[in-house]
């Protein structure tokens, strides 16, 4: 299953490879390391890494990201999580967008093998300003589980969400990622709070707050898991 959620990754920005030879063509992204800090399904400390891809053109923007935890304590995992997602916005005009949006998710304490999630949908900013950006996303989709010890299944999933970018000062971002993913089986709800802080030139620190909700989840598992990280960021 991972295999295959790259390759449908990797195919909604494989078109937009031969743009780096145009000159609508822009490439950009960044690279993060730090502390991370959970609570729910684990509890535990580890180093965190994520990594994010952007290429944006006239009419299409492709958006790649990477997220690792992995923590081992006297050889036994504490925590493991993979979070994978692939996002292709084709540009209506200047406020209104389609997309697709792919994302995979192996969390060993999530009660969870695997969740995989395939939207397609419609965006719109409804505040666009120099400090202040807000846009709004509506689709539906399905999404696959495979619970652990349990055969796997699939539900049509309504997807709304929200995305606030405001630029505090020149040196600082604040950023509020809001989704809901409504399904037949149960609602997967997250939440994520950052703020940026530019050191020099490239580099930055970044302090985030996430919550992960769901609604039904296997016997003996929490419905809410948060992460607090702290990060240095590389943006290039």
């Amino acid at each position: 299953m991972l295999k295959k959620i790259l390759i449908m990754s990797g195919l909604l920005i494989a078109g937009s490879v031969s743009a780096a030879e145009t000159k609508d063509s822009k490439w950009s992204g960044d690279a993060e390391l730090g502390y991370l800090k959970t609570t729910g399904n684990t509890e535990t400390e580890s180093l965190h890494l994520k990594g994010k891809i952007i290429n944006d053109r006239n009419k299409w923007r492709h958006t790649a990201t990477l997220e690792i935890v992995d923590k081992s304590d006297n050889n036994t995992t504490t925590a493991k999580r993979w979070y994978i997602t692939g996002k292709s916005d084709y540009k209506i005009d200047d406020k209104s967008y389609l997309f697709v949006l792919l994302s995979y998710e192996d969390d060993e304490f999530s009660g969870y093998e695997y969740q995989t999630n395939e939207v397609f949908g419609y965006g719109y900013t409804v505040i666009k300003q120099e400090d202040l950006i807000l846009a709004l996303e509506a689709g539906a989709g399905a999404r696959q589980s495979k619970p652990i010890n349990a055969s796997s299944t699939n539900e049509g999933i309504i997807r709304g969400a929200a995305n606030l970018e405001w630029k505090i000062s020149k040196t600082s971002t604040f950023n509020q990622l809001l989704s809901v993913d409504v399904g037949e089986d149960s609602t997967i709800s997250r939440s994520a709070s950052t703020l940026t802080m530019n050191i020099v030139g490239n580099l930055s620190a970044k302090i985030s707050y996430s919550i992960k909700h769901t609604s039904d989840v296997p016997p003996a598992i929490e419905k809410k898991d948060t992460e607090t990280i702290v990060t240095l960021v590389y943006k290039f």
